[in-house]
């Protein structure tokens, strides 16, 4: 298996999905480790920084890639098992940031009341524990809290020449931030346009499930992953594997029509799955799956639904795609 490694330049940095070009081609099969920045872009650095004030609006979330697959066409599923996801510093930050969040007024649920305060958190981070340090801002409190990271975001280009910011969800993955996007899962996307062209970034060394202030513990992440491509088969949705269950992500809003369409989309794959006619996979996911929360903040939300492995009859996803490529990661660790 080929090792590509790539870390991106500052002017290397992605801001959107589609209508960026490919930093490079890399073949099915093979391992890349990147480094990604934090959704900051690194601006933000002290409990002192306004968010307003040190941030660059037009550059938010920045990805690392995108990277075009050879022979990936459209209506092909990419597949990405990410391997490791680790904290590539010793601190992380997080914001309150004015008009912005889920427990606040927005620019989109508009009211009459002030937003909330401006403020900055660092956190200060110790890998070898595996813990980061939560210090209130009009306390003494403090709390060690145990790490637990995830990438926000991956996706492919969007079809149709359409190009997205990279704060943006939808059907072709991007900013979901869920904490199932950890390490050990594989992700499987419907390829929209030729190579592919996807990218990943925004790492979080732990986020609640819904990021209720907007932001999660955000830090620069070092991650391996391994690309691989199955001809055909693309998902309508964004679906994950683990070793223990099966994924769907859906993203829109209101909150209820991103639940529905990762639920639509569960009903699909257990219908591939085990050959089930629509209704008769629809009353199985109604009794087996789980709903979490990704986010209740972004452009659109994301919901999750998450059905255990162990309630469902054996069956082989993709081939034993997932199964084949965690063993393959095995040997990169």
């Amino acid at each position: 298996m080929r090792t590509v490694e790539f870390k991106p330049t500052r002017d290397q940095y992605t801001w959107t999905f589609g209508g960026a070009p490919p930093v490079m081609e890399v073949a099915p099969g093979t391992a890349l480790r990147l480094w990604t920045e934090d959704a900051f872009a690194g601006r933000v650095t002290s409990s002192a920084d306004k968010p307003s004030q040190v941030l660059n609006t037009k550059e938010l979330n920045p990805q690392t890639g995108p990277f075009h697959v050879t022979g990936a066409e459209p209506g092909d599923t990419l597949a990405l098992h990410f391997v490791s996801i680790e904290p590539a510093r010793d601190w992380a930050a997080s914001t309150t940031i004015p008009l912005f969040g889920a427990l606040t007024g927005t620019d989109r649920t508009a009211t009459l009341q002030p937003a909330l305060p401006e403020l900055a958190w660092i956190y200060r981070v110790d890998r070898d524990r595996g813990m980061a340090t939560f210090a209130a801002h009009e306390s003494d409190f403090s709390l060690d809290i145990p790490l637990a990271p995830m990438l926000g975001t991956v996706g492919v280009a969007p079809a149709l020449r359409e190009v997205r910011t990279t704060l943006v969800p939808d059907y072709f993955g991007g900013n979901m931030d869920t904490p199932e996007l950890r390490a050990g899962t594989t992700v499987y996307l419907g390829v929209n346009v030729e190579g592919a062209l996807f990218s990943v970034g925004d790492g979080h060394y732990r986020q609640g499930e819904g990021e209720t202030c907007g932001t999660a513990l955000e830090g620069a992440m070092n991650v391996i992953l391994i690309v691989d491509l199955i001809k055909g088969g693309a998902p309508a949705w964004p679906r994950f594997e683990h070793d223990d269950a099966l994924l769907t992500v859906g993203s829109a809003r209101p909150l209820e029509d991103a639940w529905r369409c990762s639920q639509v989309e569960m009903v699909r794959w257990l219908g591939e799955l085990y050959d089930l006619t629509t209704m008769d996979a629809y009353q199985l996911c109604s009794q087996l799956c789980r709903s979490p929360l990704a986010n209740v903040v972004d452009v659109n939300y994301s919901a999750v639904t998450k059905i255990d492995k162990h309630l469902l009859p054996p069956a082989v996803a993709y081939g034993g795609m997932h199964r084949r490529l965690a063993a393959l990661g095995g040997t990169l660790e």
